[in-house]
């Protein structure tokens, strides 16, 4: 890589190939640790809690130019990487091999979304929604924060920003129902896409949300009938 060593990257996993983490093209997946947000239903725990798994950010950065005729993209996800004081320096490293990148959110940080937006940093960004958009109901679902108003004003951005986007919903039965849902999706009245995912109960941050037993096809289905009124589209991830 030609450009300046990106220093003190909290890099938590790396995966070189997938088909998954962006609909329509061959990803490879940059993990960054560290979450300010404690799911019950994670099942990225140990990057959460900050956790590094000894990946060197210039091998990483290696890997991407070296294959950047075969990937399509770039994954930066978490934990939360807009924590993560050098997220614009590995941006612009990896905006130099031409890849498009998708950065995944928990929209706590809509400043930093709408730099890395303005200065053409990311193509496209997907942000968790993880409860309607009550104080209260927001603490319970993320472990304690509650600033709906910083998540309302960081949907504003993604919807305004003009690069590709989806808003993502994880449906924990230990936090949300079927209306909770509804109730997120009017919340982004008008989005392009809106994503119901599936709960995966194998590894948890909250070991009781381990023994919660997902939501069923049907019900998922029905999730996304309810929601489809509001948005563009709906998806159902998981199933």
């Amino acid at each position: 890589m030609t450009g300046a060593h990106v220093a003190w990257m909290k890099i938590g996993g790396f995966l070189k190939t997938t088909l998954s983490d962006w609909d329509g093209r061959v990803s490879c997946l940059i993990f960054l640790a560290g979450c300010n947000f404690s799911c019950p239903y994670c099942h990225n725990p140990e990057i959460a809690n900050g956790v590094c798994d000894g990946e060197d950010e210039r091998i990483i950065l290696e890997y991407i130019e070296e294959n950047s005729d075969f990937l399509e993209g770039v994954v930066v996800s978490g934990g939360e990487p807009t924590l993560d004081r050098d997220l614009y320096k590995l941006l612009r490293e990896i905006k130099r091999t031409g890849l498009l990148i998708k950065l995944d959110t928990n929209g706590s940080s809509p400043e930093v979304l709408d730099d890395v937006i303005g200065a053409r940093l990311v193509d496209y960004v997907a942000m968790d929604i993880k409860a309607p958009l009550y104080s209260e109901r927001y603490r319970a679902a993320t472990g304690g924060y509650g600033d709906v108003e910083t998540i309302r004003k960081s949907i504003r951005t993604v919807m305004d920003s003009g690069v590709g986007y989806e808003f993502r919903t994880t449906v924990y039965p230990g936090v949300l129902s079927p209306d909770d849902v509804t109730d997120i999706a009017r919340s982004v009245s008008g989005a392009e896409l809106f994503c119901i995912q599936q709960f995966r109960p194998k590894v948890t941050l909250d070991p009781g949300a381990g023994k919660v037993k997902p939501y069923s096809v049907k019900e998922l289905r029905a999730m996304h009938d309810a929601a489809k009124p509001y948005v563009k589209r709906v998806s159902v991830r998981g199933i």
